[in-house]
């Protein structure tokens, strides 16, 4: 076992041991693998390079598995896989980069051809993510939205290995699937807080957890109906690690600094030094929508981990796989779908570990909402766009035009509208709480708002502003956007000083179309835009093998 005496490679190791097997706990530090090793009769050390040596002590020692812990995989090659198939051993790491485990069904021939399992992401991710997916995916006939959050105990991820990986995307662009198409995301940027509840458990409360680059972010979309966004976040217990890890994303993100990752050992020792203002209590959690005929579901599985317990568990999966290693069909592939959630809750049971799964019916759309039965008597383009589930997004084609006052050019420079022109446009509609963020870009210019339902009516904020609009239905199948109220904030102003906002919606062609003018008293127009949107029915996706 390559990094045999580390982190999770440890944990690993003792319960190869404790299921019979002899465990060769490898790894280029003599002295570690002799202390680790000391007083236990399964377990000798073995001084081995992965880069250097490694295809010889193959061949000698003729293992039945190769087990790699060692670390970090971002950047890596499958050189040690490749080894390990040349040798006639079964492969199994616990990669969690992201390009390393996409890219193992490379080997799939080679592992056929020598008659071994070569498995990725033995790991919490992608191994028991896609697990716990695939049972909160059953019975659903669509997905829209999948969030995996881990927060750990900080005590359990102080290794080396572990602050490589995080480095080493910090601040990077992280490719991402949101709105119905290709998206960027920054590592340890979009800094969030999140509870994690279990009936009957304390829970975890205001965590903080940053978006990290992992297997999920391309495995998840092309294996779920639907093809839906997919997010993951991680943070520990600690606020300081968050928040200055956040920051130092900036300089990267910015091009000051090329990397972080020449910042290694600093942060082993920084992350030392803070260690004793954490906890015990790991968390992790899978959230998901979707759709059974006309039911909008949200299925949520938590897991809280207690007494240190939590880095525990990105070691199960390696440990279960194991003992399966031969019945499994020979090839090389991912773990994200190798192991059920009945695998894993049969060894957590075991633990002093808490988890649940719980389900509730969502409400319905903002729009719909707001317009009751009418909703469904809008022209299908129109309905399909508003019926956001988790998140969803058209592309089309808009023609933007500018009022000339230089107050209305002012505010339009505030709130980020586009210029006047011709631009390819994309929306994007996220729902979260009953609330929908609409992300306009025109040509690469984004402005933002956010709609909900209340009292009635469809309320969109801008900052400080609010409007409250109602939507009769129009002949045509299609809308109106009424201004009945509006806000600066908590106070109601009079609709006699309100801006002229004038939006209709309707199909035509098979397109969402649109036209939208702003325009205040005394000033004029300040902008409008109109065009239309292709809106694409979410067709269910076949399994990637």
């Amino acid at each position: 076992m390559l990094g045999g005496y580390g982190t999770f490679g440890g944990r690993i190791a003792r319960r190869a041991a404790a299921a019979g097997f002899e465990v060769l706990v490898a790894g280029r530090n003599a002295a570690k693998a002799h202390a680790f090793c000391a007083g236990e009769d399964r377990l000798i050390p073995f001084v081995v390079d992965r880069d250097a040596g490694l295809v010889e002590a193959l061949r000698t020692q003729r293992p039945f598995a190769l087990i790699d812990a060692a670390g970090p995989f971002q950047g890596a090659d499958h050189a040690v896989a490749e080894a390990a198939i040349a040798a006639g051993a079964h492969y199994v790491d616990i990669a969690d980069g992201r390009d390393f485990v996409c890219s193992i069904g490379r080997l799939d021939a080679a592992a056929r051809k020598a008659g071994v399992a070569v498995i990725s992401g033995a790991s919490s991710l992608p191994a028991l993510s896609g697990a716990v997916t695939s049972r909160l995916a059953a019975g659903l006939d669509t997905v829209g939205a999948v969030e995996i959050v881990l927060s750990a105990s900080s005590r359990g991820t102080a290794g080396a290995s572990v602050a490589a990986a995080v480095l080493s995307y910090l601040g990077k662009p992280i490719r991402l699937w949101r709105g119905r198409r290709p998206a960027t995301g920054w590592g340890w940027q979009d800094l969030q807080r999140r509870d994690f509840t279990v009936e009957g458990v304390k829970p975890l409360r205001r965590r903080l957890v940053g978006l990290a680059d992992v297997p999920d972010l391309d495995l998840l979309p092309a294996r779920l109906p639907g093809r839906p966004a997919v997010s993951f976040l991680a943070g520990t217990d600690v606020r300081l690690h968050n928040i200055g890890l956040w920051l130092l994303s900036w300089p990267v993100r910015w091009h000051w600094l090329e990397s972080a990752s020449g910042l290694t050992n600093l942060l082993v020792r920084l992350h030392g030094w803070s260690r004793w203002t954490s906890s015990l209590r790991s968390a992790f959690s899978v959230r998901l929508v979707g759709k059974a005929g006309s039911r909008r579901i949200e299925r949520i599985w938590t897991l809280i981990a207690e007494e240190g317990q939590g880095p525990e568990i990105p070691s199960l999966a390696a440990s279960i796989l194991l003992e399966r290693l031969d019945t499994l069909v020979p090839g090389a592939r991912d773990a994200g779908t190798a192991l059920t959630i009945e695998d894993f809750e049969a060894v957590l049971s075991r633990m002093p570990a808490s988890w649940e799964v719980r389900e509730r019916a969502l409400p319905a759309p903002a729009y719909a909402r707001v317009m009751g039965t009418d909703f469904d008597a809008l022209a299908p383009p129109v309905r399909a766009f508003h019926a956001v589930l988790g998140d969803t997004g058209a592309a089309g084609r808009a023609i933007v035009r500018r009022g000339r006052n230089p107050v209305a050019r002012l505010i339009a420079a505030l709130f980020r509208f586009p210029p006047a022109g011709e631009h390819a446009l994309h929306v994007t509609v996220r729902e979260r709480n009953g609330e929908e963020i609409w992300t306009r870009d025109f040509g690469g210019r984004r402005f933002e708002s956010m709609l909900k339902e209340r009292g009635g009516l469809l309320v969109e904020h801008f900052g400080l502003l609010r409007f409250g609009f109602d939507l009769p239905l129009g002949d045509d199948g299609g809308l109106k956007m009424v201004m009945r109220r509006w806000w600066l904030g908590p106070m109601r102003l009079p609709l006699a000083i309100a801006p002229k906002a004038p939006a209709r919606e309707w199909a035509e062609d098979g397109r969402f179309c649109f036209d939208v003018a702003i325009a205040l008293p005394l000033v004029g127009l300040v902008v409008a835009y109109e065009g239309w949107l292709e809106v694409s029915p979410v067709a269910r996706e076949t399994a990637v093998p």
